[in-house]
């Protein structure tokens, strides 16, 4: 496979880094919400200057090293530092319970972390591991009580020369991570130098970046998606990335987009499907005139565009790519994304594929509910698919398929069949134009009466339309269908007056309007997958760092 990169003569992360250091060196590259950005130069000086430190303290291509913390520029010194002479970076995602982070430590056999503040009680907790050291991330620093001296005076220092640093080959493993998926247990996915070089480059023709491109960075990196797409791809082409100090709230990220103008980012659905349900529909719904006239197509069509240019005023005005991924998006928020003509774009992947698989194109045809055409030099096909629909599971192959499972030999087997295609296990089909629209998990099939597949997150997209509902999740309880949902109890609290209301009283109204939905529901389903019960989800769901419902949970 060809791509358009010149001086990419081999698919490493040290070959990515010194060609953009070389074109782009003193463009700015990361920063923090206002604070001055750090140069390509300077990213790369202070690369040279973390590698010494690591060389220096015995860590040797093929180690690992693990990185606790939230989004900084500094999140992008470890990780290149770690992966330019073979050693393995083991990114953790912040929201993992600290057992967990430390069973990751543990298992990946870690010999360092870098930590960043807000983490370090989880490193110093940790017992029995192979961790020799700690760099704390925030100033970069050796963190001296989490030292092992006596590890430490063994070591036959040597003089630190970039000459002499070991290539990692395409085929190495460069990271290792741990997923947290919505089926319960931890694996750890090896990606190699190829896989992530590889993925980033198969995006040249879903976007343009160029040098004058920011990209305002909120999910976490330690997932694939916020690594591969916004750190690894903005570097690949000379483009700037500026991190949020705090949680991406609503309040927060307005006032960053004020500052940064962003020209492209990255968002689960969660939060579009939340700016659309509290900013852009209420002006819509807020009387029945309103409402009569956004029911007419020709008149929401209009209306939409209009709110369209507002919303993308309030990313700051300079908004050209809206990445989506990480979990599905409804289809009534992305049929407003379309008719508002945002520049948004959906892609499907997951991180044993370094993750991209599919994602729509700027400037190709939109169609509401495919994830859009395989990536460049991605294959993808339908297995045993379904002779009345197309359906079935989709598999993969690719240069950005991963290495196999961590100590999992069996598990990896699992996953790759014989001539090398990769099992996602999610069903979808591929349409006449050569869209792919996925359908579900396979887990989550749920079996009809007369022998029929029901996507429970298809019947969940629905019920989410409903401004009350902030999650639902469909599940079968004695051969029938129910349906937990969670409300926007502040809206209920307006809708019923709760707070003059006797408690009875409100539960009662909960119950009826619940019942109400469900009948509601009902109307838009076939029947053999019509819900007999919605059943009030009063605690959040729990969920995964892409804020997908951990459905294993709630279904044993």
């Amino acid at each position: 496979m060809m791509y358009p990169y010149e001086g990419m003569n081999t698919f490493t992360l040290p070959t990515l880094l010194n060609r953009s250091v070389r074109l782009y060196g003193e463009n700015k590259v990361l920063s923090k919400v206002a604070q001055e950005p750090m140069t390509y130069n300077e990213l790369y000086d202070n690369v040279m200057a973390m590698i010494k430190l690591l060389k220096e303290n015995g860590i040797k291509k093929g180690d690992k090293v693990a990185l606790l913390s939230e989004n900084m520029p500094n999140w992008a010194i470890a990780y290149f530092s770690v992966t330019y002479f073979g050693a393995v970076i083991v990114p953790i995602l912040p929201d993992f319970h600290p057992a967990d982070v430390q069973h990751i430590i543990r298992h990946s056999e870690a010999k360092a972390v870098f930590v960043s503040n807000k983490y370090l009680q989880t490193i110093e907790e940790l017992e029995n591991s192979n961790m020799k050291f700690v760099i704390k991330l925030d100033d970069l620093s050796m963190v001296d009580e989490l030292t092992n001296h006596s590890y430490m005076s063994k070591l036959k220092r040597k003089i630190f020369s970039k000459e002499e640093l070991p290539q990692p080959s395409e085929d190495d493993m460069a990271a290792l991570l741990y997923t947290s998926g919505t089926t319960g247990h931890s694996k750890g996915v090896m990606l190699s130098h190829k896989n992530l070089v590889t993925n980033a480059m198969s995006a040249y023709k879903n976007v343009t970046i160029t040098p004058n491109d920011t990209f305002l960075s909120i999910l976490p990196l330690a997932h694939t998606l916020e690594c591969t797409v916004g750190m690894i791809i903005p570097i690949l082409h000379g483009a700037d990335v500026v991190y949020i100090d705090k949680t991406p709230t609503p309040n927060v990220l307005i006032k960053a987009f004020g500052v940064v103008k962003p020209t492209m980012m990255l968002s689960v659905p969660l939060i579009i499907e939340k700016i659309y349900k509290n900013k852009v529909l209420p002006n819509f719904t807020g009387s029945v005139l309103m409402r009569f006239l956004y029911n007419i197509p020709f008149i929401r069509r209009k209306l939409n565009k209009i709110a369209g240019q507002k919303l993308i005023d309030t990313f700051g005005g300079k908004l050209k790519f809206f990445g989506i991924g990480g979990a599905a998006l409804s289809p009534f928020v992305e049929t407003f994304l379309a008719e508002a003509e945002f520049p948004y774009i959906v892609g499907y992947g997951l991180t044993e594929t370094s993750p991209l698989i599919a994602g729509g194109r700027i400037g190709y045809k939109i169609k509401i509910g495919s994830t859009g055409l395989p990536m460049i030099g991605v294959d993808v096909k339908i297995d045993d698919p379904n002779p009345h629909n197309g359906e079935g599971e989709i598999l993969v192959k690719s240069p950005s398929v991963m290495l196999g499972y961590y100590k999992d030999e069996e598990q990896t087997k699992e996953v790759m069949t014989e001539d090398g295609w990769f099992r996602t296990g999610d069903l979808g089909y591929i349409d006449e134009d050569g869209y792919l629209f996925i359908s579900g998990r396979s887990k989550n099939v749920i079996i009809g009466p007369g022998g029929e597949n029901i996507y429970p997150e298809q019947i969940e997209a629905i019920i989410n339309q409903n401004e009350a509902v902030l999650d639902s999740l469909v599940m079968e309880q004695d051969g029938k269908l129910i349906a937990r949902i969670h409300l926007d109890y502040e809206l209920i609290d307006k809708m019923f007056k709760a707070h003059n209301t006797p408690d009875a009283e409100v539960r009662e109204k909960i119950a009826e309007y619940l019942e109400n939905m469900r009948t509601e529901v009902n109307t838009q389903l076939a029947s053999f997958s019509k819900i007999t019960k919605f059943i009030e989800q009063i605690e959040p769901f729990v969920k995964t760092p892409t804020k997908k419902i951990k459905r294993y949970l709630y279904t044993e």
